[in-house]
């Protein structure tokens, strides 16, 4: 089998657990990032990352693969093209004021662009604005002297994992796969089973961008459908998450769970990637935009729910504590980028409530975040479970109402407080 020199630019969370399936996979590996902090860490075979495989997490498996020296971390792009010969771009494309920014994807490139050689294959794996790798990577790539599709090889191919089964995915979700030329394609496509068992479809780039945004979309305009039943289903009595089992027993119907809103980095900012060419093509997508105005008002539903639950107990919600439970962006996970936690609590500040957050899995550290569930629920007027956790599993309910003051509210985003806690408090499901 061919040994591959691949280098990864970009370790964040796609990054780093495909820089270290590929390792597994006896590639030669070289991650790239410009945070040298980062690059310290990983060095060293630290990572927040809570990926696991095979019954071994990503720290692990992060320390096996540089003691092997089949992987390690640079900031450096001249030191990995003295020896790879294949480059995987995960540079994200964040969203500012619902406008994307290309700014960091654009600074990798033009480096990329300085080192590239000839023969070399370059494989965009970011989630783009459909039409960003031929009318933007390329030109860039290009400034080096090189000809793509002659040169050097070009190709795209979305990331389809999601997080907590990074290194499973890679391995079994199918992909889709699209080339400069036939030439790019194939190579493409050979990079990417190195790793992948999965069957992968090619056909053109620009078709692979979009498929990956609209697959987004499809999600969240679901999730925005399930709000408004939710509503609905409180209005008439009826219990929202047996209305939706209910409805799922059709063979053609998967509707989703309602939550506290649509987060991390791919479902909120999908819109965004493909507005500026619907704009540019003057082409209508008004239930995709509708369907975004619902979810980016969930935050603030739910903090209005936290307030009148305190204020129909009789108390003044200016000064009430409330304790939250979850800050990361879904349940399991320590990545709390775009997180409507954050939002709600924002809102809850602004109400004039006093914000004792907890998530023993996010890293970073908040103003109102809290470093243990006692001191987040301790004479709380109100408690709000966002986001699920491991150690939120183990909760002693009885003995958590207790220690909160009395006529406490709680509101349950994820269907997880046990009803019987109707008897010591009010309880409130989305």
């Amino acid at each position: 089998m061919k040994k591959y020199n691949v280098a990864v630019i970009g370790l964040g969370f796609i990054g780093l657990p495909l820089s270290l399936s590929y390792a597994m996979k006896g590639a030669n590996v070289i991650g790239i990032d410009v945070n040298q902090t980062l690059i310290e860490e990983i060095n060293r075979g630290h990572s927040h990352h809570l990926e696991y495989y095979q019954g071994k997490s990503l720290q692990d498996i992060l320390r096996e693969q540089l003691q092997a020296k089949s992987f390690r971390a640079t900031t450096s792009y001249q030191e990995a093209a003295e020896v790879v010969d294949h480059y995987i771009i995960t540079v994200g494309v964040d969203v500012k004021n619902g406008d994307p920014q290309f700014a960091h994807l654009q600074s990798a490139m033009e480096t990329l662009a300085s080192v590239l050689k000839k023969n070399d294959t370059v494989l965009v794996r970011s989630t783009v604005v459909p039409g960003t790798t031929e009318e933007m990577v390329k030109p860039i790539l290009e400034r080096g002297g090189l000809e793509a599709g002659k040169d050097f090889y070009l190709g795209y191919s979305s990331e389809r994992i999601a997080e907590g089964r990074a290194f499973e995915e890679f391995i079994t979700m199918p992909l889709a796969v699209g080339g400069i030329n036939e030439e790019s394609r194939i190579k493409a496509r050979e990079l990417l089973q190195v790793v992948t068992e999965a069957p992968i479809h090619e056909t053109e780039i620009k078709i692979v961008e979009t498929a990956k945004v609209v697959e987004n979309i499809q999600r969240d305009v679901n999730i925005a459908m399930v709000q408004e039943i939710a509503r609905f289903a409180e209005a008439t009595g009826m219990d929202t998450y047996e209305l939706i089992k209910t409805a799922n027993t059709h063979t053609r119907v998967q509707l989703l769970v309602p939550g506290p809103g649509v987060g991390g980095y791919c479902l909120p900012n999908a819109l965004y990637y493909l507005l500026p060419k619907a704009k540019e093509y003057q082409v209508s997508i008004e239930l995709l935009e509708s369907a975004r105005r619902i979810n980016d008002g969930v935050p603030s539903f739910i903090a209005g729910e936290v307030e009148r639950g305190v204020q129909a107990a009789g108390k003044s919600f200016i000064g009430a504590k409330v304790a939250v439970l979850g800050l990361a962006m879904k349940d399991f996970s320590n990545d709390d980028r775009i997180s409507p936690p954050h939002e709600i609590v924002k809102h809850l500040l602004d109400k004039g409530a006093k914000v004792h957050a907890f998530d023993p899995a996010v890293p970073t550290d908040y103003e109102y975040k809290v470093h243990s569930l006692e001191e987040a629920i301790t004479d709380a007027d109100a408690l709000v479970y966002l986001t699920a956790q491991e150690e939120f599993l183990e909760i002693n309910w009885d003995e958590l109402v207790e220690k909160m003051n009395a006529k406490p509210f709680m509101y349950d985003a994820k269907n997880r407080i046990p009803l019987r806690l109707q008897e010591k408090a009010t309880l409130k499901r989305l």
